[in-house]
């Protein structure tokens, strides 16, 4: 393993669980500071140990992406507790379907752009705020999906939506705010090993078995293969990705 981050403070949102949690853990692992940022205390001190565990630096910040000013604090807590702001990773997002678009809950197409929308518009503007003022600038990566900029599928139109959304918003910010020195990618994932790409009732193993047929690759994606293209659009490997749709589908959208 390289340390491809030693030294850097890195900001990861919904690092409770599932993928969050691989990318903090990934980047941990590679000699940065994390912090592990979300709305539940209990998930993110769970992140935090398994980085200590490891050998790792962590901390956890509880925070609603979808308030300015819990952005905006989030940002100055990690300056304060690693002196810098060096990679933001915007992975925080919720899934809502299951039915047609004309039976989508007004409620739930408010909670889908409230957290995968606006919840990325403000850590986008509290993040860039931060990094264009540092010497060394910084590199953002957002968390969208295969589905929307890349591919559809019936029944979850508000969440294709929001996810397209994030795809365009990043490729736009990105032209914003290069000559500022801050980099900004998005990673498109596929189906991965969570539990969001579980049908109601289905189980890991048949998961599996249907994922043999349905995916040119004939599996998921791991956790920490999603992990691994954050980390490279982060990093110096990429320094001259800017506004880069990276999708890891396993040749779903191909």
């Amino acid at each position: 393993m390289t340390a491809r981050f030693t030294g850097k403070s890195v900001l990861v949102t919904g690092a409770g669980s599932g993928i969050g949690r691989a990318i903090a853990l990934a980047f941990a692992a590679e000699g940065a500071s994390v912090i592990a940022a979300g709305r539940t205390a209990a998930t993110l001190d769970e992140t935090v140990e398994l980085i200590r565990k490891a050998g790792g630096t962590a901390a956890a910040v509880t925070a609603d992406i979808t308030r300015s000013e819990d952005v905006r604090e989030l940002v100055r807590r990690t300056v304060e507790l690693f002196g810098s702001l060096d990679v933001a990773v915007n992975n925080a997002g919720v899934f809502r379907g299951g039915t047609p678009l004309a039976d989508l809950p007004e409620e739930d197409w408010r909670t889908l752009l409230d957290i995968n929308v606006t919840g990325v518009f403000l850590s986008l503007q509290a993040e860039v705020a931060r990094m264009r003022e540092q010497p060394t600038g910084g590199a953002i990566v957002n968390i969208a999906s295969n589905l929307g900029a890349h591919t559809r599928t019936p029944g979850v139109a508000g969440y294709i939506a929001t996810k397209a959304a994030v795809a365009a918003l990043t490729r736009a910010a990105a032209l914003d705010h290069i000559a500022d020195g801050v980099r900004i990618n998005v990673v498109s994932p596929g189906a991965s090993a969570t539990t969001m790409s579980l049908r109601p009732g289905e189980t890991d193993d048949e998961r599996a078995a249907r994922m043999k047929s349905e995916s040119p690759l004939g599996r998921v994606s791991s956790t920490a293969e999603i992990a691994a293209a954050v980390l490279y659009l982060a990093s110096p490997d990429a320094a001259s990705a800017v506004g880069t749709d990276l999708v890891i589908d396993g040749g779903d959208a191909a």
